[in-house]
């Protein structure tokens, strides 16, 4: 049986899609509102739940000539300003085992990024928060392996865990989705979520380079993984891609989302139509 994890008032692992979606890294707060304010109207029009996601620090940069993010204080000010405004659940990531603390006062979902999903430190910290852990595979990672970090959340004492996809190093600078991941994950008995816009980013290639991300896979990843089963998607999405900070290639503009997003509401009732026949 499926582990219902609870994020707010957002039964993750239900038979309900959720989202996870915001900029990938806090910019201004224009920015965010904005991306805040419109993400509000999908989830009401379409019924589907909403965990605001946006990274106060992108530790992973190529480059120090790239932004960074806001850092710690300014961008949980951000996202605890989201949240009251708006609203969502919150979400973003930590990369040292010293940012879980003060991180669990504003976040919901605390994110292990994908690099580091198997940092022991990293990953005890995070669950001792006793907030909801989402894991990241690592793209380095065979995907029935994320039974490792998650173990480890589980001897921690917090078996509040979401797992999410987002590809597997193949070749260079190439992610490949594999459906079999979804299943392995899933043999778990926790939530799977689909992250499709880091999925089609292209590595050792600026993020503003319109070379950086290939866009039109979109559509076809995210209905196989819908169609897969997965309990949620993540998509991160921005007012103006082109100008984004951060993935400003792979971001999805969020004047596209209601309609990128029916299609995929609709292969989920049909998965879960077909789920109780």
């Amino acid at each position: 049986m499926k582990k219902i994890v609870h994020v707010g008032n957002i039964a993750t692992g239900s038979p309900r899609l959720f989202l996870i979606s915001g900029p990938c890294v806090i910019e201004e707060e224009a920015v965010m509102r904005a991306t805040a304010e419109k993400l509000k109207r999908i989830s009401e029009r379409l019924q589907i739940p909403v965990i605001y996601k946006s990274s106060f620090i992108k530790d992973n940069r190529s480059s120090l000539d790239y932004y960074y993010g806001p850092g710690l204080d300014e961008g949980l000010k951000m996202l605890q300003k989201i949240k009251q405004e708006y609203g969502f659940p919150i979400l973003s990531d930590i990369h040292s085992h010293d940012q879980a603390a003060p991180a669990a006062e504003v976040l919901d979902v605390i994110q292990i990024p994908a690099y580091l999903c198997m940092q022991t430190s990293l990953v005890v910290a995070a669950a001792k928060t006793g907030k909801v852990v989402n894991l990241k595979h690592g793209q380095f990672l065979a995907p029935e392996n994320m039974a490792k970090p998650l173990q480890k959340c589980i001897d921690t004492g917090n078996d509040q865990v979401i797992l999410t996809e987002r590809g597997y190093t193949f070749g260079y600078n190439d992610l490949i989705v594999d459906p079999r991941s979804f299943y392995h994950m899933a043999e778990t008995g926790y939530p799977v979520v689909f992250d499709v816009t880091h999925a089609i980013r292209k590595y050792g290639i600026p993020s503003k380079d319109p070379a950086g991300g290939a866009r039109q896979y979109l559509p076809v990843l995210s209905r196989a993984g819908v169609a897969s089963g997965v309990d949620g998607l993540f998509i991160e999405t921005h007012p103006d891609p082109g100008t984004a900070k951060c993935d400003a290639a792979s971001q999805l503009c969020i004047d596209d989302l209601e309609e990128f997003l029916k299609p995929l509401l609709e292969i989920h009732h049909i998965v879960s139509q077909a789920r109780h026949v």
